[in-house]
C-alpha cells in the first residue's frame, strides 16, 4: 500500500482463515474462554523454542539465567524455572516468586541499587546471590551475616568503563546508580575480605535490546577482559561470573532479528579461555525480553470506530494503563509502532488506522496511522512482542479502569 518500513515478519503464531491461532486456538475461541478483554496471553510453546534455539546455538558450559523483570507472572517463572539454570530477581517480591518457582535459591541472584533492610535479610536467609551495589551495602550485609551466622554469598555488580553500543537502554559506562564503578571495586573487594562476606564473582551488565550482534560480542569480550583484571583483586576464587545479557528483538519497522551466531561462536572462544583462565568460574548470560517478549500478545477489543477530519481511529477497552511500552512512553524518544493487527480480520482489505486506548490522554495511542484490515466494534486488536515488560510495567491504577487479566497456554 506504500513504501514504509515494514515490521520484521512475525513467525511465532500462525493464522487460520481470519483468525490469529495462540497456543493452537482461534483467537475468537480464545477470547470467549477467557470471557473479557483487555488480556494478555503467553504461550508455553514459543518460550521452549526460544530456549531450545539458545541452548542449540550457546556453549554448554554457558549458564542461562531468566530475568524475572522481563515478565514475573508466576506461573511464567515456574515454567521458565524448568527450563533455564538460575533466575535473577531485582526485589523481595520477586525473590518470593523465585524461590516458589522450585528454583534453588544456590541459582537464584538479587541485583538492584536501592535493597531494603529486609529484602537483604530475606536474600540472606534464603541463600540467594547478592550482587552488591556498594561499600554502604556490603557493610550491611556483614551486619545482617554476624546476627544470623550466616556469610552472606555476594558478587560484585560493577559499572564497566564502557557502554553496550547500540543499547536501547544503556546500564553501564559514564556516571551510573547501577553497581560500583570499576576503579573502585579492588577497594570494595578488599573490604568485602575483611568483612568474612562470601565473595563468589561480578555481575556486569553493560545494556539491553540490542539489535547488532558485534556490539553484543564487543561487550561480552570487554566484560570478560575487566572481571579478569579484577579477579586478582578478589580473596576467592571467581565461581560466578554474569555477562548480562541485552539480546533485543525486533519491535519496530526496519528492525531485523538478532543474529545470534556470532555471539555463540565468542561465547565459546570466551568459554575455553575461561576454563583456563577462571577455571572454577561459570559464566552466565542473563535474558528476559529474548526469552519471553515475542511469546506474548496483548488483546484488547474495538469499542468504536471514528473519523475525525479523515482519520480513522479504534478506539478500544485496553491502552498505555495496560501496556506502557506499545504506547511509546516506556523509554522511545521518538515514539514508533509495534506490531500491530486485527486478530480476528487476518486477511482483509486494509486501511490507514489509528488505535487509541480509553484514557483521556492523548498519550493513549496503541497504533499510530497502520495499516491495518478494517475493524469494526467487536473486533480484537493484537499487539505483539508483549511478553516483556507488558502489564507489570505499565500504570494499572491510572484512570480507575478494569485491569487486564494474564493467561499461560
Amino acid at each position: 500500500m506504500t513504501d514504509r518500513p515494514r515490521h520484521a515478519p512475525l513467525t511465532a503464531f500462525r493464522v487460520e482463515g481470519q483468525d490469529l491461532l495462540i497456543a493452537g486456538r482461534p483467537l475468537t475461541a480464545l477470547a470467549a474462554e477467557i470471557g473479557q478483554t483487555p488480556f494478555y496471553a503467553y504461550d508455553r510453546a514459543v518460550i521452549d523454542a526460544r530456549v531450545a534455539l539458545l541452548r542449540a546455538t550457546l556453549p554448554a558450559r554457558i549458564a542461562l539465567h531468566y530475568a524475572i523483570k522481563a515478565n514475573p507472572l508466576p506461573a511464567l517463572v515456574a515454567h521458565m524455572a524448568g527450563r533455564v539454570d538460575g533466575l535473577d530477581v531485582a526485589s523481595a517480591g520477586e525473590l518470593a516468586v523465585a524461590l516458589a518457582s522450585g528454583m534453588s535459591p544456590r541459582a537464584i541472584s538479587f541485583a538492584g541499587p536501592a535493597k531494603r533492610q529486609p529484602e537483604l535479610e530475606a536474600a540472606v536467609e534464603a541463600g540467594v546471590l547478592l550482587n552488591v551495589e556498594s561499600f554502604t551495602e556490603a557493610e550491611r550485609l556483614a551486619a545482617i551475616s554476624q546476627r544470623s551466622g550466616r556469610a552472606a554469598r555476594v558478587a560484585v555488580r560493577v559499572n564497566p568503563d564502557f557502554e553496550l553500543k547500540s543499547s536501547g537502554m544503556k546500564m553501564g559506562g559514564g556516571p551510573r546508580p547501577f553497581g560500583v564503578d570499576a576503579e573502585e571495586v579492588p577497594r570494595l573487594l578488599a573490604r568485602i575480605g575483611e568483612l568474612g562476606l562470601a565473595f563468589e564473582g561480578f555481575h556486569l551488565f553493560a545494556g539491553s535490546q540490542n539489535l547488532r550482534a558485534t556490539a553484543i560480542v564487543e561487550a561480552q569480550q570487554a566484560s570478560y577482559a575487566l572481571a579478569l583484571r579484577l579477579a586478582h583483586s578478589a580473596s576467592a576464587p571467581v565461581r560466578s561470573l554474569n555477562l548480562g545479557g541485552g539480546f533485543g528483538v525486533p519491535y519496530f519497522p526496519g528492525d531485523t532479528p538478532l543474529a545470534l551466531g556470532a555471539i555463540g561462536e565468542n561465547l565459546a572462544a570466551l568459554a575455553e579461555r575461561a576454563a583456563r583462565e577462571l577455571p572454577e568460574a561459570q559464566l552466565v548470560i542473563e535474558l528476559g525480553r529474548y526469552l519471553v517478549a515475542e511469546a506474548g500478545v496483548y488483546v484488547c477489543r474495538v469499542i468504536d470506530r471514528k473519523v475525525s477530519r479523515g482519520q480513522v481511529f479504534l478506539t478500544c477497552d485496553g491502552g498505555l494503563h495496560h501496556h506502557l511500552a506499545a504506547s511509546g512512553n516506556f523509554g522511545q524518544l521518538i515514539r514508533k509502532n509495534y506490531p500491530v493487527a486485527i486478530g480476528n480480520r487476518m486477511n482483509e482489505a486494509t486501511e490507514i488506522a489509528s488505535v487509541v486506548g480509553p484514557l483521556c490522554t492523548p498519550l493513549d495511542l496503541l497504533a499510530d496511522r497502520m495499516e491495518l484490515p478494517v475493524a469494526h466494534p467487536g473486533d480484537l486488536v493484537v499487539i505483539f512482542q508483549s511478553g516483556a515488560y507488558g502489564l507489570s510495567a505499565s500504570p494499572r491504577a491510572f484512570l480507575g479502569h478494569p485491569d487486564a487479566i494474564e493467561r499461560l497456554l
